[in-house]
């Protein structure tokens, strides 16, 4: 029997092996950010133990900063002081440190593959869950608890039990209009946000090796809202293409010496998985959920299903309820109040280049506040290199500064309790993006029909009257 990919990668980084219990795994790349880290380097700092390996290391600020007036003081005495100690964590270890105003500030999750610091067969941990971003490219990254960073910070590894393993495959060419997110919220509605607790997952078929890196890190930083430990895609030409040339990505004969290793990285054909599933392209379209977690999502012009028996139609009716929504009803035409894009999960050019592709020519509906909040200042430069911000002004929106934002409203950007926010981000849970609002998760598209007429609208009409 042959190995499948997160075999391959993840036995290569055994240290060691406990009997009955966890493996202890080398971290090649440990990413943290002001929220998870400060009470980690407390830790270090009482046991009198240094960093093991500072370079392994890479620090930004992200979750609760900002995104407007970053070059003042940053107001809000938490943040402020979240951000001073990994300011000064990061200053006395020697790791590097991306602060508010430096040109490689971002979303953790978005800096790291930018900046070639996310490579083929490693192993990427974070304080923050949706560390499986990372996967997209190959590697094994998934989130850890503030213990774990400590112990990573202090052994560069980690003690993990490992997870069982999942293919899902998808094959066949992607409909108008449905774009990676799509694809992602479709699998999850099919599993459910429990579906693949305990596996590992590779994401493989023509699909997924048709799409960009980008739209590969919006699947993989969407695993764990169907229970996943993380997911992964074999690395390929698409993948190396995208990494050569960055700043942390090896050069010379280096770039050679990886590459001999990269191009074995994928499952053999005669790999067996735990659970293996199919699912076929044809049956996606635009995608847009209704209830309070990520797998209560559907096609765009389906209507609001009905609850089944038992206890979960309590928690399905408590959840319909929380949105103000009732089964049946059709989600097309729905007012909304907000619409949100960014995050990691779609804070990227080519996420604004979609959302650009729609508004263009268009203006933004008066009822619709927009934040449209780029990943990282790499993202805001091509933003304004590429002539979308130009669009963006035109027709009436305005960029924020790099930032989670309305992710996880741990800022100022707080939906306001009871209104709907059309969103590319992530999460849709109660109080998610703010007490009280009400997500709609969705895709760049989506967002952006909303924004310029709404209420919850099909792209496809508005693409298609862009084509006629």
């Amino acid at each position: 029997m042959g190995n499948t990919l997160f075999d391959k990668v993840w036995d290569a980084h055994v240290v060691k092996k406990i009997k009955n219990g966890p493996d202890v795994l080398f971290i090649d790349r440990h990413l943290v950010h002001e929220v998870t880290s400060p009470v980690a380097f407390l830790g270090l700092k009482n046991r009198g133990i240094p960093v093991l390996y500072a370079g392994r290391t890479f620090a930004t600020a992200d979750h609760n900063t900002p995104t407007l007036n970053q070059h003042l003081p940053v107001s809000d005495p938490l943040s402020a002081n979240q951000l001073k100690a990994l300011e000064k964590n990061a200053a006395e270890h020697g790791i590097p440190y991306w602060g508010l105003g430096h040109e490689k500030n971002g979303i953790v999750h978005v800096i790291g593959p930018e900046n070639g610091i996310t490579l083929p067969g490693a192993t990427i941990v974070c304080g923050d869950s949706h560390t499986s971003t990372h996967g997209a490219f190959g590697a094994i990254a998934f989130g850890i608890g503030t213990s774990e960073v400590e112990m990573v910070l202090s052994s560069q590894c980690i003690m993990q039990p490992k997870p069982k393993s999942m293919r899902i495959n998808i094959n066949g060419r992607l409909n108008f209009g449905v774009t990676p997110k799509d694809v992602a919220l479709y699998i999850i509605s099919q599993l459910t946000t429990s579906g693949a607790t305990g596996y590992f997952v590779e994401y493989a078929g023509e699909v997924f090796r048709n799409m960009s890196m980008e739209g590969r890190m919006t699947v993989c930083n969407l695993s764990i809202e169907m229970g996943a430990r993380g997911g992964m895609i074999a690395p390929d030409t698409t993948t190396f293409e995208y990494i050569k040339g960055r700043e942390f990505a090896p050069k010379g004969a280096d770039w050679d010496k990886a590459m001999a290793y990269w191009e074995t990285l994928h499952s053999e054909d005669n790999a067996e998985f735990d659970k293996e599933l199919s699912f076929d392209a044809a049956n996606i379209e635009p995608m847009i959920t209704y209830g309070t977690n990520p797998g209560m999502g559907f096609g765009i012009s389906n209507s609001i299903p009905k609850a089944g028996e038992g206890t979960s139609a309590n928690t399905y009716k408590k959840s319909l309820a929380y949105m103000d929504f009732n089964e049946g009803e059709a989600m097309l035409g729905k007012a909304i109040d907000f619409v949100f894009l960014g995050s990691c999960t779609n804070g990227r050019i080519e996420d604004f280049r979609a959302f650009a592709s729609i508004v263009k020519g268009r203006k933004k509906a008066e009822n619709v506040t927009a934040w449209l909040v780029p990943g990282s200042h790499k993202v805001e430069e091509a933003i304004k290199e590429e002539g979308i911000l130009e669009i963006l002004h035109e027709s009436g929106f305005k960029l924020r500064e790099p930032g989670c934002s309305a992710c996880l409203a741990m800022n100022d950007d707080k939906i306001p309790a009871g209104k709907y926010a059309v969103s590319t981000s992530n999460r849709n849970f109660e109080g998610r993006q703010g007490p009280g609002a009400r997500t709609l998760l969705a895709s760049p598209l989506v967002a952006a029909a909303a924004a310029v007429t709404g209420v919850v609208t099909d792209p496809r009409e508005l693409m298609e009257l862009q084509e006629a």
